[in-house]
C-alpha cells in the first residue's frame, strides 16, 4: 500500500516494511499504523515533508517508531530507489565515531590496514538516518556541522575532500532543546538540523493503534511459532488499550511475543500478557482509589450487578461510567476526559466503542 503525500487518499492502516538490514541498529523496525487521530496527523505532516529534500529531525519517545518515520520520508522522496541506511550514534565507540561516519585511510591508525567508505559515502545520493543524535560527543557534533555546511567530508587520514550528496534525518528521545541549554548539545547544529521537526507521539497518546499493532504481531511471532488464529480475550484486548505503554511499540512488541510462548488455549487472556500491575490507568494524576476513597453506598450499588450473573458484567460497568461521565459533563469530551482522568484520544476511543458517538 502507498504512502501518499499529504494523505489525499487517506492514511492506510497497517504499512509494514521490509527488514532495516545490515545497517540498522533497530530490528524492531517493520510496521506503522494510522488508526489513530494523532497518529493520522502524523502521518499528514509525514506527507508534506517527505518530498522535499529538507533536513528533518524526528523527536519521541525511545520506542515510539522514529526509525519508521525516517524510511516513510525516504520512501516519499526523490532518493526512494537509493540507499538508506540507519546508525545509531549511542552505539558507536566513541574513539571510531569519526571513522564509522567518515570513513578512513590506509594507516589512518592502528587496525587500518586497508581504506574503508564511513557511511556518508555508503549513502551517496541516498538518505543517512543518525538515530540518537544527541548522544555524539561535542567534539563530534562540530566536525558534522562542518559537513553539513559544506556538503563535503574528509576521511580520517587523508586530506581530500569528498563531495556529498546525501539527506540528513536526525533523531533523538532526548528534548535537545534541553541539551543546548545545558551545554551538552551544540546550538548551531541543532538549528542545522531542525530545518523541518517531526514529533512522533507515545503509544499512549494514540490508542487506536494499540490493537491493530498487537494484531500484527500476533501474526508475526504466531507464523514464527507456526501457531495459527491465535487471537485476543476481549478481557486482554482491554488490558491493553488501558496500559500506559511506557516503552512504546517496543514493550507491546515484547508483550505479545511473550504471551504467545506462555499461553494455554487459542487466545491469549489477560495473565499471559504479564503486565506490569496487570493493570495501570493511562494518563492519571490521582491517587489510586481504595476502599475509603470510594464514595458512601458504592459498594451496596455494585451488590446487584454482581449477585445478577449478567455477563460481561465489566463491559457493561464501564459503559454505564462512560455514558454517565459525558451526560454529567453535558456531553463535552474535553470536561468527560478530565473528570475521568484520561486523555481525549482514549476518551474518544472508548465512546466510539460503546456507540455514544
Amino acid at each position: 500500500m502507498a504512502l501518499q503525500p499529504g494523505g489525499r487518499e487517506g492514511p492506510p492502516g497497517l504499512m509494514t516494511f521490509d527488514s532495516p538490514g545490515f545497517h540498522s541498529q533497530s530490528i524492531r523496525a517493520s510496521a506503522v499504523v494510522f488508526e489513530d487521530p494523532a497518529s493520522r496527523q502524523l502521518y499528514e505532516r509525514i506527507g508534506r515533508i517527505g518530498p522535499s529534500e529538507a533536513t528533518v529531525l524526528v523527536a519521541g519517545e525511545t520506542g515510539t517508531g522514529k526509525e519508521l518515520v525516517a524510511r516513510l520520508l525516504h520512501r516519499l522522496s526523490p532518493r526512494a530507489a537509493r540507499p538508506f541506511i540507519a546508525i545509531n550514534c549511542a552505539a558507536l565507540p566513541e574513539s571510531l565515531v569519526e571513522s564509522e561516519l567518515f570513513g578512513h585511510e590506509r594507516g589512518a591508525f592502528t587496525g587500518a590496514v586497508s581504506a574503508k567508505r564511513g557511511w556518508f559515502e555508503a549513502a551517496q545520493h541516498g538518505t543517512l538516518f543518525l538515530d540518537e543524535i544527541g548522544d555524539l560527543p561535542l567534539s563530534m557534533q562540530v566536525k558534522l556541522l562542518r559537513v553539513l555546511q559544506e556538503r563535503e567530508i574528509s576521511r580520517v587520514g587523508g586530506r581530500a575532500s569528498i563531495p556529498i550528496d546525501v539527506r540528513i534525518i536526525a533523531a533523538s528521545h532526548v528534548n535537545l532543546e534541553g541539551a543546548v541549554r545545558a551545554g551538552r548539545f551544540r546550538e548551531d547544529l541543532y538549528f542545522r538540523l531542525n530545518v523541518a521537526q517531526i514529533r512522533v507521539p507515545a503509544l499512549r497518546e494514540r490508542p487506536a493503534d494499540i490493537l491493530p499493532l498487537a494484531g500484527h504481531f500476533l501474526k508475526l511471532y504466531g507464523d514464527r511459532l507456526r501457531m495459527r488464529s491465535i487471537g485476543l480475550s476481549p478481557a486482554a484486548e482491554r488490558l491493553l488499550t488501558a496500559y500506559a505503554w511506557p516503552g512504546n511499540i517496543r514493550e507491546l512488541e515484547n508483550v505479545i511475543h511473550h504471551a504467545l510462548l506462555v499461553m494455554n488455549g487459542e487466545a491469549i487472556g489477560p495473565t499471559d500478557l504479564n503486565l506490569p500491575g496487570q493493570r495501570m490507568p493511562m494518563e492519571t494524576s490521582h491517587t489510586p482509589l481504595t476502599q475509603e476513597a470510594a464514595p458512601p453506598g458504592f459498594d451496596a450499588a455494585l451488590l446487584p450487578l454482581f449477585e445478577s450473573g449478567a455477563e460481561n458484567l465489566y463491559e457493561l460497568v464501564e459503559a454505564k461510567l462512560f455514558q454517565a461521565a459525558y451526560e454529567y459533563c453535558h456531553r463535552n469530551q474535553l470536561q468527560t476526559a478530565k473528570l475521568l482522568g484520561i486523555s481525549r484520544n482514549i476518551l474518544r476511543h472508548r465512546l466510539k466503542q460503546y456507540g455514544m458517538l
